[in-house]
């Protein structure tokens, strides 16, 4: 029999929380903030790293589109997360279909539940309260949390390890998330799990091909998976 999945770390945009669009609409704003227009080749240019690197910590991809210039990726990661939490009080903020009570069976199960993203503590806090999560998981980390590097390093998963100390093996712990980036973080913590869901940002392939364990439709599929893996299914 497989070892018993005790701890479960959970992506949120695209996995446990609907996108719908909200970061590239956040990325438009902050992007015109900064006096990058939409229909410019810079524009694009930026916009095809953002959706390329869905998952990672924002600072760091606003890092990334202005090189050497620290005040100018500070602006424009508020300027991201204010229109993005902004996105949020408007209403334009729901659940995955099934992700409520994906969390909730864990839980009921004994899994010790994590909630993490790639945005800084503001926006992952107006998210859990929009959706009146604050209480859903046993924990919810960001970059920060972790030291300040998130997604592809390993250090969210390890910090909800090291937190909860629900798992006394890494082989013990289930990372679930929609981009490549999630999965990445996964595998190079050491998760005996790494699943893949279709309800974001990246396809099957993409997903695969960073370390993908599984790939579900969506993560109200992986309470099954995981019991029928340990019933040896």
């Amino acid at each position: 029999m497989k070892q018993r999945t005790s701890l479960v770390v959970l992506d949120m945009a695209g996995t446990t929380v609907a996108d719908d669009g909200l970061v590239e609409r956040a990325f438009g704003t902050a992007a015109r903030a900064l006096g990058v227009e939409p229909g410019t080749a810079r524009h694009h240019e930026q916009l095809t790293y953002v959706r390329a690197t869905m998952g990672e910590s924002k600072i760091s991809v606003f890092r990334h589109l202005f090189p050497g210039d620290e005040e100018q990726a500070r602006r424009a990661n508020a300027a991201f997360e204010s229109a993005y939490g902004q996105l949020v009080a408007e209403g334009h903020c729901e659940p995955v279909p099934g992700a409520r009570e994906a969390i909730e069976r864990l839980r009921a199960e004994g899994r010790t539940v994590v909630l993490t993203t790639g945005f800084a503590r503001v926006t992952q806090d107006a998210v859990l309260a929009a959706l009146g999560w604050r209480d859903l998981a046993d924990l919810t980390l960001c970059p920060a949390d972790a030291g300040g590097r998130g997604r592809p390093y390993p250090d969210m998963v390890l910090t909800a390890l090291l937190r909860t100390r629900a798992a006394d093996d890494v082989r013990r712990i289930a990372v679930a998330g929609d981009t490549s980036y999630d999965m990445l973080s996964g595998t190079r913590a050491g998760a005996a799990v790494v699943a893949g869901v279709l309800t974001g940002a990246h396809d099957e392939a993409a997903l695969r091909a960073c370390g993908a364990t599984h790939v579900l439709g969506s993560v109200a599929e992986l309470p099954d998976l995981l019991a029928e893996a340990e019933d040896g299914r």
